[in-house]
């Protein structure tokens, strides 16, 4: 399928070409006609698969019919309630992307910066709005944003709001908006609380599900290290001097860890930077900004900062600390070969953290390759080793040959 056999307005489909997008991705091809069809929808899909695209691209098209049927003041008729500042901005840059040839508006709201400017955009009248949870609510109690209109109503990254507290916030704003309204909820996992959430909020959904093995693409390859972890810094250093180029991302699972890789590197005459939520907005926008502008080559970050930041033309990257949720490991290896584009992520393995790979193997129904040419080496554990002719069953309950699919593996 091309975008251009979808049922969307010319304009759209010229500002996609431009962006170089000619056939859309698996979430986008499922989600895209049934929002068109005005259905409430559930989409669970990991960061990298076009989410983003999924839900703006139909919102455009539906505000567009409406503009046509009716004409006079502008009023907030589609509301996106997103978890960080740096993921507003960035689905504030796509919608403005795509709806260049029209004239619809869209703006963000968040926090970190003043409220004047923002209140100031409001007033001038918007069809679209951009907010993080906090914000969204102070402007609403101060009376600069009316809820009253809304027709489209979506939850981006819902998982990760439930991650930083925000559920009872959506609740509240979901109430504000009318109850006749088109929900869609975005998260990259559906586990039992927003399971929960999708319950009260979503009537009649239509679920869409793509499998962590079905976005871990095929032009990334997967290299494990098992090694102490008092040595992994001493790793991180002889992979970047003799193995690692590019532009590269460092994940890290504390904001402590980040400083410290951070600094460690930059004595060795990297060009590194960093982003963590005790980071101001200001430092986060530039470190990103440097990053993509090539001004540094290494981006050390927390997940919760990374998490939806769309960055393309990533060469690697390394799990310093391997996460403890395997879907994590799914976001994190995704930064990388995107767009068709190869890439590679090496992730460092410390005997504390042989059950994390355990469950992420599980996950995403492959062994990872381990690389046992290294100074640190130290021995694999024995669960890595795969039996043959055993069978596992996969999510939707089908038996699998283990045998069969260690054929299948790309490294």
């Amino acid at each position: 399928m091309q975008f251009s056999e979808l049922p969307l307005n010319k304009s759209i489909l010229k500002a996609v070409s431009e962006e170089r997008f000619h056939t859309p991705t698996l979430v986008q091809e499922q989600t895209i006609p049934l929002v068109l069809a005005k259905k409430n929808v559930i989409v669970s899909a990991q960061t990298g698969t076009g989410k983003t695209a999924a839900f703006a691209l139909p919102i455009i098209e539906l505000l567009l019919e409406k503009q046509d049927a009716e004409k006079g003041e502008k009023t907030i008729k589609a509301l996106i309630v997103t978890p960080t500042r740096e993921l507003a901005i960035q689905i504030l840059e796509n919608f403005k992307s795509y709806s260049k040839y029209t004239n619809l508006r869209t703006t963000a709201v968040f926090g970190g910066v003043s409220l004047e400017p923002q209140k100031d955009i409001l007033e001038k009248g918007i069809d679209i709005l951009v907010a993080t949870p906090g914000r969204l609510i102070d402007l609403q109690m101060q009376g600069n944003i009316d809820l009253s209109n809304i027709e489209i109503f979506v939850l981006d990254e819902a998982d990760l709001m439930l991650d930083m507290g925000f559920i009872t916030d959506v609740k509240k704003i979901e109430k504000l908006c009318p109850k006749k309204k088109q929900t869609l909820l975005f998260s990259a996992t559906i586990p039992e609380k927003i399971d929960e959430l999708a319950q009260s909020v979503i009537k009649n959904a239509v679920k869409v599900e793509i499998n962590p093995e079905q976005t871990t693409a095929k032009n990334i390859g997967q290299l494990l290290y098992y090694l102490p972890k008092k040595n992994k810094t001493d790793l991180c250093l002889h992979l970047l001097r003799n193995t690692i180029n590019g532009r590269i991302i460092i994940f890290r699972r504390t904001k402590f860890g980040v400083d410290k890789l951070e600094e460690s590197l930059q004595k060795n005459g990297y060009k590194a930077t960093s982003i963590h939520g005790d980071k101001s907005q200001v430092i986060r926008n530039k470190a990103i900004e440097d990053f993509k502008d090539k001004k540094a080559t290494i981006l050390i970050a927390t997940d919760v900062a990374a998490r939806g930041i769309d960055i393309t033309n990533v060469d690697a990257i390394i799990n310093f600390d391997i996460p403890n949720i395997p879907e994590t490991y799914v976001h994190r290896i995704g930064r990388t070969g995107r767009a068709g584009k190869s890439g590679i992520a090496f992730s460092f393995c410390s005997p504390d953290e042989n059950g994390y790979i355990k469950t992420i193997e599980t996950l995403i129904e492959r062994p990872i390759k381990v690389i046992e040419d290294h100074p640190y080496i130290i021995n694999k554990p024995k669960h890595t080793k795969q039996q043959p002719n055993t069978v596992s069953k996969n999510k939707k309950g089908r038996k699998s040959d283990a045998s069969k699919k260690n054929k299948k593996r790309w490294y």
